[in-house]
């Protein structure tokens, strides 16, 4: 009887030989995942040591093609990671387990909510304390380690947890193909005794892997696409309006060949921006309700017809619910699903293939658009004010619309920069980001950062409420480290301004820090940083024109003073519906 005959009866296994494989003594586990991340474009990987890691790390930084960025804290390692993988389409975030896993996972969750594959990787125990009845550091102080595990579980969409070396290979790539999948983090644990060790499963170097691509349901794309046209095609004022999930869907240059040919109106959701060419010569702008840019919520809401590709409907996004829409009006495609009104609804179609087929469907109509152009009168300038009188908010962001251009981005901090940041308008090639669907204050500091890191030919323009900075200040410094030349504007206001607005009370009230005074302490004489404090219009150009000019290539942190009360119209009857929204009474039972 042959050796696989055996195997296959059981009476013996060809894996049971005694003559060992031979093993590169490279060919480690620390190594494979180095090797992993660089093969998936991540060329920067941020991370905070702990003595569970510290091996794991030791071979991620021994990889060449990978940067280790270590961070000041977790939870900034991990919205880090989150800006990253932004622009580069994946992060990765290293940390220790549990006391590194339990901070760093409030910003994983913020990934999961928009749809970002993070390769988020936690150094555990050693593989001998598992399934012991010992006590380790780093624990709650029970011989049970899967408490983080099981905190994961609801924040990523897939978990690994490496302990033993035979299924390694098998769990990583598993992990980190699903992350790339499914667009969402994942959680990978590695024991802390495993990266140096060789094994035959990890060759000198990994053979790619490469993800089989999803296709549509030939047949119900058709479907879809010939009920879609119909439907839309017999409208007299339909319009179209991106949102979020364009970036998930990988639809967004499909959104654009469907604008193109159809004329139709095009808006985009507040947290799309940026998915959407804002100089496109049929944007009409933000659709927010009642916080829309002027007059593009009166053409939405009186199209006949309108097709959101790739919405988020929550309470944000529709101002506390108050959206003037109607479900007998609308397309609905999801990444993969499409539905049309209150009818027929079509699984198992990818929305790029969808939105390019059904521009080849569609009749042209600029009906809305034409209305658009009729009933349209330009923004008011903000009135003039003495140059040297105290600085206006809306007087600081016509003079920030004025710095942008192709090789610029900005990054809107949660609070009144949301919609101070909306009423930008995009130059082709600007980036823009913002944490809409979780909406962590302090996120704006660590997704500077990976920001920033991922992309170098580009300046971060990061616009910060003073709040929001004192929750994650700290790795101003590893800015500073990675030799950043990000603009960072630091709005001071003496509080928590988006809450007040919501509902007020003394908690809102912050202590004033002198800011330009912490970067410069953090900054210490190390590296190029340049700070300012500007009071009023004056000081503000100034301030811009040294930014822009002679410390181009410098970190600029600029403190910009104003009253508590100075905010935008749109954030005080935005305030006012979600709070309206917020306080309603339960229903009768």
């Amino acid at each position: 009887m042959d050796e696989s005959c055996k195997a296959a009866n059981g009476s013996t296994s060809i894996l049971d030989s005694s003559t060992p494989a031979v093993v590169a003594s490279d060919a480690t586990l620390g190594r494979h995942v180095a090797r992993r991340l660089v093969e998936i474009g991540v060329k920067d990987v941020f991370s905070v040591p702990g003595d569970f890691n510290l091996t794991l790390l030791d071979h991620l930084i021994a990889e060449p093609g990978l940067k280790n960025i270590g961070c000041c804290n977790e939870l900034n390692a991990g919205y880090a990671a989150d800006g990253y993988a932004r622009s580069r389409g994946v992060g990765a975030c290293v940390v220790t387990f549990t006391v590194g896993g339990l901070s760093i996972i409030n910003a994983i969750a913020g990934a999961y909510s928009e749809n970002l594959p993070v390769i988020c990787i936690v150094g555990g125990p050693n593989t001998n304390d598992y399934g012991t009845n010992r006590i380790l550091h780093h624990t709650i102080g029970l011989s049970d380690f899967s408490q983080e595990l099981r905190c994961f579980q609801t924040v990523t969409c897939y978990q690994a947890v490496v302990n033993h070396l035979e299924d390694a290979h098998e769990q990583i790539d598993t992990a980190i193909s699903t992350a790339l999948k499914e667009s969402r983090p994942v959680y990978i644990s590695i024991s802390c005794n495993l990266p140096g060790i060789p094994h035959p499963t990890f060759s000198r170097e990994p053979v790619p892997f490469s993800l089989t691509p999803r296709l549509s349901n030939k047949m119900g794309l058709e479907a879809a696409v010939d009920a879609t046209a119909a439907f839309l095609n017999k409208a007299v004022k339909p319009v179209i309006i991106g949102g979020p999930k364009l970036r998930v869907a990988k639809a967004c240059e499909a959104f654009v060949e469907l604008a193109n040919a159809c004329g139709y109106p095009i808006a985009v959701m507040p947290s799309a921006k940026g998915l959407v060419p804002e100089h496109h010569s049929r944007f009409i702008g933000t659709y927010w309700g009642a916080v829309s840019t002027t007059f593009c919520s009166e053409i939405v809401e009186s199209a006949d017809a309108y097709l959101f590709a790739g919405p988020i409907f929550n309470d944000y996004s529709s101002v506390g619910y108050s959206l003037l829409l109607k479900k007998e009006k609308a397309v609905v495609v999801q990444p993969n699903r499409v539905v049309i009104a209150n009818g027929p609804a079509f699984g198992c179609i990818l929305m790029k293939d969808f939105l390019q087929e059904l521009a080849k469907k569609l009749n042209h109509n600029a009906t809305a658009y034409e209305n658009y152009q009729r009933i349209f009168v330009p923004d008011g300038v903000p009135p003039k004010s003495d140059p040297k009188a105290p600085l206006r908010v809306n007087i600081m962001f016509q003079h920030i619309q004025k710095m942008l251009s192709g090789s610029t981005a900005v990054i809107a901090e949660t609070g009144d920069s949301w919609f101070n940041c909306q009423k930008l308008r995009l130059p082709e090639g600007c980036g823009y980001e913002f944490q809409m669907q979780y909406g962590s204050i302090g996120w704006s500091v660590g997704a500077t950062l990976g920001y920033a890191q991922s992309v170098p030919d580009k300046r971060v323009i990061a616009c910060i409420g003073d709040g929001s900075f004192q929750v994650t200040a700290q790795d101003i410094s590893t800015m500073m480290r990675c030799e950043q030349k990000s603009i960072i504007f630091l709005i001071n206001n003496g509080g928590y301004t988006i809450e007040v607005e919501i509902h007020d009370g003394p908690y809102n009230v912050i202590k004033n820090w002198n800011y330009t005074g912490l970067v410069d302490a953090i900054h210490n004489g190390e590296g190029n940083c340049w700070t300012k404090k500007v009071k009023c219009e004056e000081e503000l150009l100034e301030a811009i024109g040294i930014a822009t000019g002679e410390k181009k290539d410098f970190l600029c942190f600029i403190e910009v003073l104003v009253h508590k009360d100075d905010t935008s119209k749109e954030l005080l009857e935005w305030g006012s519906r979600v709070c309206a929204a917020n306080s309603r009474p339960p229903n009768p039972q």
